[in-house]
C-alpha cells in the first residue's frame, strides 16, 4: 500500500497549576483525618515531583470530556478547524459516564464539528493507544483523509479521602489502628489529570511531520490474570466479582470504584512482557533498536526504569540513556494521555531533525496490554 499517515499535528491540556508532593493531601484529603503511611514511600519510588488535578477546593474544574476538547482545541488553526475533522477517536480509563461514550460526549463539545465517525477504545493506558492505531489504519486504508486521536484522564475525583471513608469507618469498628490496603492507597500518590491528542493526515505539513511506519499492538490476558481494576473485587477463591454481582453498600464499604493495583503481579510480569513485546516488534518489522533516536516509554513509576532499561540489555536491545525521554517527573503518570502528552512535548521542542526515528512504548497493565510504534520525522 502506497498511502502514507502523517502526524501533523500535537496539542496537550493540563488543568489548572501543578500540584507539588506536599500539597497533595491538601486536594484529594485526608483518609481518616490522618496523613498516608506509604504516601513518602510511593513518591520516593516513583520520583514524580508535580501533577496536574482537574479539582479546587473540592470542586470539579473540567469534566473528562472537556478536558480532551480542551486538548483538540490546541489543533485547531487557520488551516485546520473543527469542521474539517472526518473521524474522532478518544480513549480513556476514566469516563465521566458509564453510558453515553466518552468520544460521543467530546464530540457533543466540538460544537463547529460535522456529524463524523467515533470511536471510544476502552481499557486503562493502551486506550489511546488503540485509538490512534484505529485513526492510522483508517487514513491508511482511504477511509477517512484525516482523523483526531488522543486520550484523557480525569482520576483525582476518584483519588479523594471521601471515596474510602465508609470502608475506613468500617475497618475502624474492627481495628484499633485502620488503614486502606496498599493495593488501593498506592495509586493515590501515583496518578495525574490531563489530555493529549493528535491530528492524523495522508497528507505530511509545511513543516515538522512525523510518519507513522507502524503500530503493533497485544495482549497477555489469555496467559495472566487481572494486575489492575476497578469496580472488580477478587474472591478468596481467585474469582472475580463484578459490581453489578454486589450490594450496593458493599460498593462503599469496600470502595469497590477506587483504584486498585495487584503489586506482586506488576512486579513479577510487567517489564518481562514490556521487553518481550517491543523485542517482538522488533524483530517482525526488521528493526535494530540502536538505530532509534528517540525512545518515548510510558513510564508510570521511575521505579521501573532502571529495570526496564537492565531487561532491555539482557534481550540484546541495547539504546543509548540519553535516547530516552520522559516527563513523568513534572507532569505526573496521566495514563492513557501520557504518551501524547510525551510526544507533544518532543514534537514542539525544535529538537527534532530530519529522518530521526521515534519509537513509542505503552504498556497497560489492566491485564497486561502493549503497543508500540515506530515514527520517522520528516521536514519540508
Amino acid at each position: 500500500m502506497d498511502k502514507n499517515v502523517y502526524i501533523t499535528k500535537l496539542s496537550s491540556f493540563l488543568p489548572n497549576e501543578p500540584v507539588e508532593n506536599d500539597e497533595m493531601e491538601d486536594s484529594l484529603g485526608y483518609i481518616g483525618g490522618h496523613s498516608s503511611r506509604i504516601k513518602r514511600i510511593i513518591l520516593g519510588q516513583n520520583q514524580i515531583k508535580q501533577r496536574y488535578y482537574a479539582i479546587k477546593g473540592g470542586n470539579y474544574t473540567h469534566t473528562n470530556a472537556e478536558l480532551m476538547a480542551n486538548a483538540i482545541a490546541g489543533l485547531f488553526d487557520d488551516g485546520f478547524a473543527a469542521k474539517d475533522i472526518q473521524l474522532l477517536s478518544c480513549g480513556t480509563s476514566t469516563p465521566d459516564q458509564m453510558m453515553p461514550s466518552h468520544t460521543s460526549m467530546v464530540h457533543g463539545l466540538l460544537k463547529d464539528s460535522n456529524p463524523i465517525p467515533i470511536l471510544s477504545p476502552s481499557g486503562v493506558c493502551c486506550s489511546a493507544a488503540h485509538a490512534l492505531e484505529y485513526c492510522f489504519l483508517s487514513v491508511l486504508s482511504g477511509h477517512t483523509n484525516n482523523a483526531i486521536c488522543g486520550g484523557s484522564e480525569l482520576f483525582s475525583p476518584l483519588l479523594r479521602s471521601n471515596i474510602f471513608e465508609e470502608e475506613y469507618k468500617a475497618i475502624s469498628q474492627i481495628q484499633s489502628n485502620p488503614y486502606i490496603a496498599f493495593e488501593k492507597d498506592f495509586l493515590r500518590w501515583m496518578l495525574s489529570d490531563g489530555a493529549g491528542c493528535a491530528l492524523l493526515s495522508d497528507m505530511p505539513s509545511d513543516g515538522i511531520s512525523l510518519k507513522i511506519k507502524w503500530i503493533e499492538s497485544v495482549s497477555y490476558a489469555n496467559e495472566l490474570d487481572v494486575c489492575m481494576s476497578q469496580g472488580l473485587q477478587n474472591t478468596a477463591s481467585g474469582e472475580w466479582t463484578s459490581w453489578k454481582a454486589m450490594r450496593p453498600v458493599d460498593w462503599q464499604t469496600q470502595s469497590i470504584f477506587a483504584i486498585k493495583q495487584n503489586i506482586k503481579l506488576l512486579a513479577e510480569y510487567g517489564v518481562e512482557k514490556s521487553v518481550l513485546h517491543i523485542a517482538n516488534s522488533c524483530k517482525k518489522h526488521q528493526l535494530n533498536f540502536a538505530d532509534v533516536d528517540y525512545f518515548l516509554p510510558h513510564i508510570s513509576s521511575m521505579f521501573f526504569y532502571d529495570k526496564l532499561a537492565d531487561k532491555l540489555k539482557e534481550k540484546g536491545l541495547l539504546l543509548d540513556e540519553q535516547k530516552w525521554f520522559t516527563n513523568l517527573s513534572y507532569v505526573g503518570n496521566v495514563r492513557a494521555a501520557s504518551i501524547f502528552i510525551m510526544l507533544d512535548e518532543l514534537f514542539n521542542s525544535s529538537k527534532l531533525k530530519n529522518g530521526e526515528l521515534i519509537y513509542l512504548f505503552i504498556p497497560e497493565s489492566g491485564r497486561f496490554s502493549y503497543t508500540t510504534a515506530l515514527l520517522k520525522v520528516e521536514c519540508v
